[in-house]
């Protein structure tokens, strides 16, 4: 069997349900066995956090556990692979902020920490929110000084 690259992440299976408030509010998802296949076809694996600030949509997480277990086929590296994710969630929920925190485990004594997120301006953001500017937030959720 070949290999499936990253342009076979079907963004389809993301499902939205509507955000049952108008106001203002923080969701956290934890996704603790975030696994996929490395450039030279070896597992790779990463906790990963999102902070998801919701417009008029809201993640329905069973479409995102699938999403994610559909990853566990897919050669691609973790650079491109947390952009895709990134590009995916935004474009199917459209959210106010969007923040991503991958943390790979180490592979040949090195690990890697990725992170994006929508209110950098480098990423179109208005900069509003600012607590990324801190150092972001540890495993525990707490915001890094």
């Amino acid at each position: 069997m070949s290999a499936k690259l990253y342009d076979a992440i079907d963004r389809d299976i993301l499902k939205a349900i509507p955000n049952p408030s108008k106001e203002a509010y923080e969701i956290k998802i934890k996704i603790p066995e975030f696994t996929f296949l490395g450039v030279k076809e070896q597992p790779d694996f990463a906790n990963v956090y999102l902070t998801f600030y919701p417009n008029k949509k809201i993640i329905e997480l069973k479409s995102l556990k699938q999403y994610v277990f559909q990853l566990r086929d897919i050669t691609v590296s973790y650079e491109r692979l947390i952009n895709i994710f990134y590009d995916d969630l935004m474009e199917v929920y459209k959210p106010d902020r969007l923040r991503i925190v991958m943390n790979c485990n180490p592979r040949g004594g090195i690990s890697s920490k990725l992170t994006i997120d929508s209110d950098w301006s480098a990423r179109g953001g208005d900069e509003k929110y600012r607590d990324w500017a801190y150092g972001g937030v540890d495993d525990n959720w707490q915001v890094l000084m």
